[in-house]
């Protein structure tokens, strides 16, 4: 970055003005808000001219069933719960150009003992696969209907009473959250008796030409090279799809072992046996490819969705968090000794925040190494696959609320997706709870990132008698998260214009689950599998001397599970026990 130094009153003083107004196209961070933009404005324009036919009178219809049910009864009746089905199912993803979309850009899929059909299904394996489900699928849709029949019978004894009485309108309750279960088990049944014949390869063949013309783009005007990058990104995206694939199958998929695991490891075989090629180095740009991820990720927090759980979520995501974080780095370098504090910072950002997404940032604040970033991932990725699946056990184990056991593993388990995932173990309002509280927390990224900022420049890499400068942080804080944080204002404004119902619809379920998600999740995969071809564990060797990273993760991430589970209980249980009543 050319600047123009010239002296005044015996200071030098840099002349960044015309460097500032080049970096707009010229640096990786304002590039990955440009792509992410485009890619967020076409899929809005897409989705907000092909709205599903009738949407308002079946929202309507639904509204006035809800309505009615919620003046009639205590709590939520099978009625209620219905006409809310009814309107979830009312997704802009769903119409036929989200379908074709979602085919288009679709990774491989699930497969057990033959790897080609992850990219392959013909119709006599559709067609086998469905006769192999239907027997689970009748039989689940059967214990359903059950569920249903005794909910209805416990609802009416409750109604009978005038529902007066605690004991039957908590009976019937209880009964309906069963129901509820059970119907979920139906509809996940009913899902893998709708195969259909696929050939991946011509979408895959696409998405590879369309992910390297945007990115060479972006690299032609960071550093004119955009040849040499094309020259390497074959191997990126192959690496992608193979992670993809090795995460589709039965026994990993079991397991919890996606695909951000699975291109890191990939990657870093080739990268410590026969050495990534130096063709394919330009292509590893692994701050580019998940910088635009995130800039996607910003217009997913919705600050409706931060507003429905209210106080109790926001005190678990906003209040622990940074207590967690600062305590975490400050054990690092007076207890540990953790020798380089960049390190010490995005491991410590990393397992408090929210994972990779808060890694990055943190990294790119406190400018740390390349070696240092995939270490702090590398321990995130490990612990959060154990954590998926040890933690709902020990909620089911020690008969903790459901509500309490989702909003723990909100604010612990690190990445989105397996909070998704562990919730959904539980129940749907222990999978509502959680992905809630993990999305709040997810605010945190530009203000952990834009505080690492100010503390770098102003304490750790402060030069005495010398004043900083408020251009020195802006400088360093990261770029992209301006871009994610406009992302989530503007789409947090279009979902409450639009209004909740048809937000859900047109927002959630349309431009974000229906388009950019598709986009972040390839994304986020291309920069893992760079991540690993650009790491030598000759390289880490040295992070590792006396255990530290791994004592600096295990304490912290100790630490967050026990100040996350006291203060979701004192806020859903003690504080605010009539909103947790309401979830």
């Amino acid at each position: 970055m050319a600047e123009q130094v010239v002296e005044k009153n015996s200071e030098v003083v840099v002349d960044t003005a015309k460097s500032s107004w080049s970096d707009l196209w010229k640096k990786e961070d304002y590039w990955a808000i440009w792509l992410g933009f485009v890619i967020l404005i076409v899929g809005a324009f897409i989705y907000f001219n092909n709205k599903p036919a009738g949407m308002e009178e079946k929202f309507a219809e639904a509204n006035a069933v809800m309505t009615a049910e919620a003046q009639r009864a205590p709590f939520k009746t099978v009625a209620w719960y219905e006409a809310q089905t009814a309107k979830e199912k009312i997704k802009a993803k769903n119409q036929p150009i989200g379908k074709s979309i979602a085919s288009l850009m679709a990774h491989p899929k699930s497969w057990s003992t033959n790897p080609l059909d992850a990219f392959i299904q013909t119709s006599e394996q559709a067609e086998a696969k469905n006769a192999k489900g239907m027997p689970k699928y009748e039989a689940a849709k059967a214990a359903a209907a059950e569920g249903k029949v005794a909910a209805l019978a416990a609802q009416a004894k409750a109604e009978a009473a005038s529902f007066q009485s605690a004991e039957l309108n908590a009976e019937a309750s209880s009964a309906i959250e069963a129901w509820l279960k059970l119907r979920s088990k139906a509809s996940s049944a009913k899902k893998k008796i709708g195969n259909k014949p696929y050939n991946l390869f011509p979408g895959l063949i696409a998405l590879f030409v369309g992910f390297g013309a945007i990115f060479a783009l972006g690299m032609h005007f960071i550093d004119g090279d955009s040849k040499r990058f094309l020259k390497g990104f074959g191997l990126v995206f192959g690496v992608s799809v193979l992670a993809y694939m090795m995460a589709g199958q039965a026994t990993m998929k079991q397991y919890g072992i996606g695909d951000a695991a699975w291109a890191i490891a990939i990657g870093l075989i080739i990268s410590n046996t026969i050495g990534t090629p130096d063709w394919a180095k330009k292509a590893l740009q692994v701050e580019f490819f998940i910088k635009t991820g995130l800039v996607l990720l910003g217009a997913e927090v919705l600050f409706n969705k931060i507003v429905a759980i209210g106080i109790p979520g926001i005190f678990v995501a906003w209040v622990v968090t940074p207590v967690v974080l600062i305590t975490t780095f400050i054990f690092g370098q007076k207890v540990i000794k953790m020798p380089s504090k960049t390190l010490n910072m995005t491991i410590s950002a990393d397992m408090s925040v929210c994972g990779t997404s808060a890694a990055i940032a943190a990294a790119a604040a406190c400018k740390a190494k390349k070696e240092e970033l995939t270490l702090a991932i590398g321990l995130s990725l490990v612990f959060t696959s154990i954590m998926m699946v040890v933690m709902p056990a020990i909620i089911k184990a020690t008969g903790m609320p459901y509500i309490l056991g989702g909003a723990w593993m909100g604010g612990t388990i690190d990445a989105t997706g397996a909070v998704a995932a562990a919730g959904a173990f539980l129940s749907e309002k222990a999978l509502y709870v959680a992905a809630t509280i993990k999305m709040i927390q997810n605010v945190l990224i530009g203000v952990t990132a834009f505080g690492i900022a100010i503390y770098w420049c102003t304490k750790v890499e402060c030069v005495e008698g010398q004043k900083v400068s408020a251009m020195e942080i802006w400088h360093r804080f990261p770029k992209f998260v301006l871009g994610f944080l406009t992302a989530s204002v503007i789409f947090s404004i279009a979902y409450s214009v639009l209004g909740s119902d048809s937000g859900f619809t047109m927002v959630d379920q349309g431009v974000l689950r229906g388009f950019s998600r598709l986009f972040r999740g390839w994304f986020f995969c291309l920069s893992f599998a760079a991540i690993g071809l650009a790491t030598n564990f000759r390289e880490l060797k040295h992070y590792f001397k006396g255990g530290k990273p791994l004592i600096l993760y295990v304490c912290g991430q100790s630490l967050n599970l026990a100040l996350t589970l006291a203060m979701a209980y004192l806020m859903f249980y003690v504080v605010f026990p009539d909103i947790t009543s309401k979830i």
